[in-house]
């Protein structure tokens, strides 16, 4: 009489079969799960291009860069700042007697008042943190003007000012705030590093710059141009 003395009755070797089957289908898949990988990080590869951080390569189409726009876009806000640019003493005398006309005339609007283009000559005075005070023949006495030189540029005005310049050119808000710091980085670049901003005062100074209206007697003017006499 035949008899099972292994005490695990006839499903034995079924259950080792089966178990047997698992752990092949498991190597298989994981076999296959390799392949797949080595060939994506392969295709990536062939597909991967490496670029010099700040080179033209390494911009992708589409995205906005601020020194891009800033090298390419100052030339032309400084031309149309000069262009548009007022005698100081005339612009002071058409503010002094009415703030809308002189705006219209003049100015560019923005959504928080009017831009203005200006220049003039005077002396600078002694200066606090890179902005300068200067005294102008012809202006009124009540008129305070500054220049802002640097380090740090603030405002948005060589933006503004230029009138060539609006939000609709741009994705989003912050695209069109970095345009006009790229714009202030730019000037610095080819009207600050040229002089030495640190020793301006007792000097006589030309200037063409741009401002935003707050109070009528008080500018503070970021120049396009600087010349020290």
């Amino acid at each position: 009489m035949n008899r099972d003395v292994s005490g695990t009755g006839g499903a034995a070797r079924p259950v080792r079969e089966r178990g047997t089957s698992r752990r092949v289908k498991s190597r298989f898949r994981l076999i296959s799960g390799s392949i797949a990988t080595a060939a994506l990080l392969l295709a990536m590869a062939l597909d991967t291009k490496v670029v010099k951080i700040g080179s033209a390569a390494a911009i992708q189409p589409g995205v906005f860069s601020p020194a891009t726009f800033g090298a390419s876009e100052y030339p032309k806000v400084k031309a149309e700042i000069e262009k548009r640019a007022v005698d100081a003493a005339t612009l002071a005398q058409a503010l002094a007697e009415d703030k809308q006309a002189a705006g219209k005339r003049y100015g560019v609007a923005t959504n928080s008042g009017f831009e203005f283009s200006v220049k003039f000559t005077g002396v600078a005075g002694k200066p606090d943190f890179g902005v300068y005070p200067v005294a102008i023949e012809g202006a009124p006495k009540a008129l305070t003007i500054h220049v802002q030189t640097g380090p740090a540029i603030y405002g948005m005005d060589l933006r503004d000012a230029s009138g060539i310049i609006s939000f609709g050119q741009f994705v989003n808000q912050i695209d069109y705030q970095n345009a006009g710091g790229a714009l202030n980085k730019e000037m610095k670049k080819q009207v600050m590093a040229k002089i030495d901003a640190e020793k301006l005062e007792g000097k006589t100074i030309s200037v063409v710059g741009a401002f935003k209206l707050g109070k009528p007697d008080d500018w503070m003017v970021t120049p396009v141009r600087l010349d020290v006499k």
